[in-house]
């Protein structure tokens, strides 16, 4: 039986509205006092407390070889001190139990904006070759407690990604 691990390159896109709406969204400064519309990250918190934080990350790299969702709630990320990111992501299929390989897309994101993940988006992330990066995050007090479904290439199919751009 071969166990090497096979390294599949992703290319990551400069993220847009548009190239990211099958995952979620991306949300960019708007004018004080503007009413809310659909332009604004669309939220669901309802099935728990939210919690909005800080995480510090430190040297990611481009690789990883597992993805993870959450299905109770939406998640919000946003680099601080304008650092730019990377992020993989699949569409939720959330009649599936693991991610559709052919479906996997990564994104660029700049310091400027942050992201919203639809409900049940698989998610790997983030990354970035600074040594080290805040993130604000918000999601709910126990999603990485009671809503955390993480699925791994290796045991699956012996692969590791690298996001190139």
């Amino acid at each position: 039986m071969n166990t090497s691990t096979t390294v599949q390159q992703l290319q990551a896109e400069l993220i847009t509205p548009e190239n990211f709406s099958p995952y979620g969204q991306v949300i960019f400064a708007s004018e004080d006092g503007k009413n809310f519309d659909i332009e604004d990250a669309q939220l669901n918190l309802q099935n728990g407390t939210p919690r909005f934080y800080i995480m510090r990350l430190e040297q990611r790299g481009r690789k990883f070889n597992k993805i993870t969702r959450h299905l109770q709630c939406t998640q919000c990320l946003g680099s601080l001190a304008g650092k730019d990111w990377l992020i993989a992501v699949c569409p939720p299929h959330n009649h599936l139990d693991q991610p559709v390989l052919a479906e996997i897309a990564a994104f660029r994101i700049p310091g400027n904006c942050f992201i919203k993940l639809n409900q049940g988006t698989w998610h790997a992330g983030p990354y970035f070759d600074h040594d080290v990066v805040d993130f604000y995050n918000l999601e709910l007090a126990d999603t990485n407690i009671v809503d955390h479904f993480t699925h791994n290439f290796i045991q699956s199919h012996q692969l590791e990604f690298e996001m190139v751009t």
